[in-house]
């Protein structure tokens, strides 16, 4: 029997505390022994950058494919017959709801008609004439749903799975789980646009708080990386006799400093630099692919903005087969004074931005989706199609254009263990909410991880107090669109 005096000190401010800190303790314990015994067999022995994974994977790279400016999912993926009924009516229950840049007008169907394609039948904006020859080979995520409504976080949110500043991109992640398949090459690249940078720029392949060495080397068709050929004065044999004493000077730093990852990272970038002066010339050398090839891509087309993205889509399947983990391709960039001019976001004039827009991306994106298909890239490439957000099926007031629209919006996945010809998730009859088997991003990106070999909830880098990870403290897998 308890007597009153060893009561009140168990209930008391100090007893209570002592028994917080001791139980507290016991749960982390138990929340030890739990996760060792889920561990599956060898799952402790995983190391990152080797190469190996979780379990077998089916994908071993992948190609993200980014549309900066919030590209409209009910004019290009997301057919609507109700809005193309109503056309001109009021959203029924929103008439006057604002969003973004203000008030909206009556629901506005899509300047141009859907039309079925493929065996599947499924139907996808007529403007986009190459890309459906590939609607059979794509798994459509219709419900997809953001955190923000304006495109610098949005862009943000997308490739990080955050919406600050400061976090990996889902590259960088790759890049540290996997390392690189070919030490001549970076694992992780990204290729922006002619146009420029998108929303928020290089923040959107960041190394965030992985050591530098993840981050993204930015290469495209029209920006080469600078500096990769010595001087004409210096000789080869000079040359290696100061990249072998260097790599002296740069082994005993590393040994004064094994801490330091920024001086590990600067040493890394250099000597990847060094190897690239003979690779990354000829990964980019164009102008060995065949005469047909161009064609296919349009990498002579008249409009020099066609031309110099199609540059780039064959930039993107040259890194993919020379071992490059992970391809960020960039198909239009940030704002511009004028909205609709240099991306996606059209907010007054959508037809003629979408029709300046999807001429330059239909053509080049499916011959690169075709070309990986012929060199048989494409059995273990996962290709991934995304935007910030989706638009409005309104007409913004006094426009012809569509506001910003956080609440649908549709990305796409192709290739490695993906079930093509399917479409998971839906908006409601007009495009304006997510409604059925809603998505987030962190469902996207732990579907993307798991096709790569990855749990994604065990792919972690402990940064200020946390096991942080690329899908935050959510996500699920997409079951129903693996193959």
């Amino acid at each position: 029997m308890v007597d009153s005096a060893s009561l009140r000190e168990a209930i008391s401010r100090r007893g209570f505390l002592g028994n917080v800190y001791t139980a507290l303790a016991a749960i982390g314990l138990a929340d030890l022994l739990a996760r060792e015994s889920r561990a599956e067999p060898g799952a402790s022995d995983w190391r990152p950058g080797t190469g190996r994974t979780h379990f077998p994977a089916k994908a071993g790279r992948v190609l993200q494919i980014f549309c900066p400016g919030a590209a409209s999912h009910v004019d290009l993926w997301d057919y609507k017959p109700e809005l193309e009924k109503r056309h001109g009516q009021p959203l029924p229950g929103e008439g006057h709801f604002v969003s973004f840049q203000g008030r909206n007008g009556n629901l506005m169907k899509s300047p141009w008609p859907f039309a079925p394609c493929g065996e599947s039948g499924k139907p996808i904006s007529s403007m986009l004439v190459h890309m459906a020859k590939h609607v059979d080979q794509i798994a459509f995520i219709h419900s997809m749903v953001s955190k923000t409504n304006t495109h610098g976080p949005g862009c943000i949110f997308m490739n990080t799975g955050h919406v600050q500043e400061g976090y990996p991109a889902a590259g960088a992640w790759v890049s540290y789980a996997l390392g690189s398949a070919n030490e001549n090459l970076p694992a992780y690249v990204a290729i922006p646009d002619v146009r420029g940078e998108p929303p928020n720029g290089k923040a959107n392949w960041s190394n965030g708080f992985l050591p530098a060495q993840y981050q993204a080397v930015v290469m495209a068709a029209h920006q080469p990386p600078r500096n990769l050929l010595p001087p004409s004065q210096i000789s080869a044999d000079e040359d290696r006799a100061t990249r072998a004493f260097l790599e002296k000077l740069n082994e005993r730093d590393r040994m004064r400093n094994a801490g330091d990852t920024e001086l590990s990272a600067r040493m890394a970038a250099y000597a990847l630099a060094g190897r690239m002066q003979l690779s990354a010339p000829e990964a980019m050398d164009l102008d060995q692919e065949p005469r047909s090839v161009h064609r296919l891509y349009g990498t002579d087309d008249p409009n020099p903005l066609k031309a110099a993205y199609a540059r780039n889509c064959l930039l993107a399947r040259r890194l993919l087969e020379r071992g490059v983990r992970y391809v960020n391709l960039y198909c239009a960039s940030r704002a511009s004074g004028v909205d609709g001019l240099l991306n996606w976001d059209a907010h007054k004039t959508l037809k003629a931005d979408y029709e300046r827009h999807i001429p330059i991306f239909d053509q080049p994106t499916a011959a690169l989706l075709t070309d990986l298909k012929r060199t048989g890239l494409l059995e273990d490439t996962l290709v991934l199609w995304t935007t910030e957000f989706g638009r409005m099926p309104t007409h913004q007031a006094g426009s012809t254009g569509r506001d910003h629209n956080p609440d649908a919006f549709t990305c796409w996945m192709m290739g490695a263990g993906i079930k093509g010809g399917t479409s998971y998730g839906a908006t409601d009859e007009f495009g304006r909410k997510s409604v059925e088997n809603i998505t987030t991003v962190w469902d996207f990106y732990a579907t993307v991880l798991h096709l790569l070999g990855f749990d994604h909830t065990r792919l972690t880098w402990y940064y200020n107090g946390l096991e942080r990870r690329l899908t935050d403290v959510h996500g699920h897998v997409i079951q129903e669109i693996l193959a």
